[in-house]
């Protein structure tokens, strides 16, 4: 089971002094998809196998005011992995663009500050 950075940094798994030597990377992608759930179908038959390609974990996100627009978190261990998952998704998205989803916008992130507030 794969544990999530905020679940690390509120143990002792990650002492918050060694966050700097902490890599996460995250490849965010965000899009409108003409049906949710018809885009959470395709999403979850998981066409490229996230974790064969070292997604460790991932978060979909739907704006309160827009159920049709999605932004996915998909979370790694370096930048390579993210963007070779990033290559397969670009080349997958031209099979299926206009149908299931629309215009992606990507970025990779790193992970560079945490803090929580109780």
């Amino acid at each position: 089971m794969h544990i999530r950075l905020c679940d690390m940094l509120n143990s002792d798994i990650i002492p918050l002094k060694n966050l700097n030597s902490f890599v996460m990377t995250i490849l965010q992608i965000e899009h409108q998809v003409p049906n949710y759930d018809g885009w959470k179908k395709a999403f979850d038959s998981d066409p490229i196998d996230r974790e064969k390609s070292g997604v460790k974990s991932y978060c979909v996100y739907r704006p309160t005011d827009n159920p049709n627009y999605v932004v996915i978190d998909l979370e790694f261990d370096d930048f390579d992995k993210a963007q070779m998952t990033l290559n397969a998704l670009k080349s997958l998205w031209t099979k299926v663009e206009g149908t299931v989803m629309v215009n992606p916008k990507t970025r990779i992130l790193d992970v560079v500050d945490f803090k929580e507030y109780e």
